[in-house]
């Protein structure tokens, strides 16, 4: 039985061992990414002007006034002097094709006191600029930058996020594989005798030889390596494919085994990718209405910022401190959900609040990101990406070093026949 998991384990292995190298490293530079990303773009994101801010939907209007090509549809409503408010934006058509205009950008930085245009980019672009490089890691990170085919943009969410179900399950074998056989001296040996000899046996999987080099000290950090991480790798695992396949996977079977409260991205169908869903009521209108229902319902952070998709019929209401955006233990984001057609409220996502399964499903992004431990699990994640790419490829030297091994004698039993 063991011999057949080894192979399992191999061949799982191989098969997500690139995919889990690039994971985890981008994985342990975007633990940085706000930080990071401010420091290469402070040019743009970091602004001069002091005193009294402008309105949000002023500046949008001033973001929009400077290319009659382009719609918001992101705006900061959380603006803070010296910090940049963003707008993201997307193509309008052109009346001349009938097919959305062609921009070298989708973000839009306005300084928030004087309204003035600090500069832009596309957050989609493959690139390692440092205008490009963070959101590209982003990307990267979750779905590989795999374009949109067949109506479709989710080809690279569903990629990896079946790598990280392969990997969750390929862990449990990995820790198998680490135990020893159980055996009993005699019939009647006690059982403390038996679980002793039986952690003895086990004691060197978690040993790494330093000094042995080469092939055995590989073949420790793969193994070892492995099991001293082994509980924050299912954590990361199970969570990375809950996030990718959340909508095709993991929300329905959740829904199936416990009590959930569904919002409006589980029981609304999006539109057909390419298409756009005109609202009837603006985003200041869904702002005013939505700052009006958190006083009711008792939200007390401030508006953050207003996102209308247009692949979805309602605008998502964000509330948070810009300074501490991830509080409340790394789930600091409250949303209110407003139909783009008629102004009502159609759900709302607090913190820690709903059924226990709503909490659990709340909780994937956090323990993913590390920041439900704030700055101690963002530095522990950051060493996982490193940990989880060193694991695939010290996997990859032990394959290679056995292959080589088995053709070798192979050619010798052949010389010798």
């Amino acid at each position: 039985m063991r011999a057949f998991w080894t192979v399992i384990h191999r061949w799982a292995g191989l098969t997500i061992a690139l995919f889990l190298i690039v994971a985890g490293l981008t994985g342990a530079v975007t633990s940085w990414d706000h930080e990071l990303d401010e420091w290469l773009n402070a040019d743009i994101m970091d602004t001069p002007g002091r005193g009294p801010l402008l309105s949000p939907f002023v500046l949008a209007k001033k973001a929009e006034a400077a290319d009659p090509r382009v719609e918001v549809n992101y705006m900061s409503l959380g603006l803070e002097e010296g910090h940049a408010a963003q707008f993201l934006v997307r193509p309008l058509t052109d009346a001349a094709t009938g097919k959305p205009y062609v921009l070298d950008y989708n973000t839009v930085y306005v300084d928030p006191v004087t309204g003035k245009i600090t500069g832009t980019r596309d957050s989609t672009a493959i690139s390692l600029s440092r205008r490009s490089l963070m959101p590209f890691l982003r990307h990267l990170h979750y779905s590989l930058h795999v374009p949109a085919f067949w109506g479709t943009d989710r080809w690279g969410y569903w990629l990896m996020g079946t790598v990280a179900l392969i990997w969750l399950l390929d862990s449990l074998v990995a820790f198998y594989l680490t135990t020893p056989r159980r055996l009993r001296e005699r019939p009647d040996a006690p059982r403390h005798r038996d679980a002793a000899n039986w952690w003895q046996r086990w004691k060197p999987s978690w040993v790494v030889r330093w000094a042995a080099g080469g092939y055995k000290l590989n073949f420790d950090l793969h193994r070892a390596g492995g099991l001293w991480v082994w509980a924050i790798i299912i954590v990361v695992a199970f969570t990375s494919f809950s996030l990718n396949l959340y909508r095709e996977v993991f929300y329905p079977v959740m829904s199936l085994v416990s009590k959930t409260t569904p919002g409006p991205y589980e029981t609304q169908q999006p539109a057909p990718y390419g298409t756009y869903i005109k609202p009837v009521i603006g985003f200041e209108q869904a702002a005013n209405i939505a700052k009006q229902e958190a006083v009711r319902r008792g939200i007390s952070t401030p508006l953050g910022g207003i996102y209308y998709g247009g692949n979805y019929s309602f605008y998502n209401v964000s509330f948070f401190d810009p300074a501490d955006e991830f509080g409340s233990a790394g789930m600091g984001l409250s949303n209110l959900y407003i139909d783009g057609m008629d102004g009502k409220v159609i759900g709302q996502h607090k913190p820690w609040e709903g059924t226990a399964a709503d909490v659990f499903v709340q909780l994937q992004f956090p323990l993913h990101s590390g920041r439900i431990l704030g700055l101690p699990g963002r530095i522990m994640m950051s060493f996982m990406g490193i940990m989880v790419a060193m694991l695939s490829i010290t996997g990859i030297v032990i394959w290679e070093r056995k292959r080589r091994s088995r053709r070798l004698q192979a050619h010798k039993l052949k010389v010798q026949t």
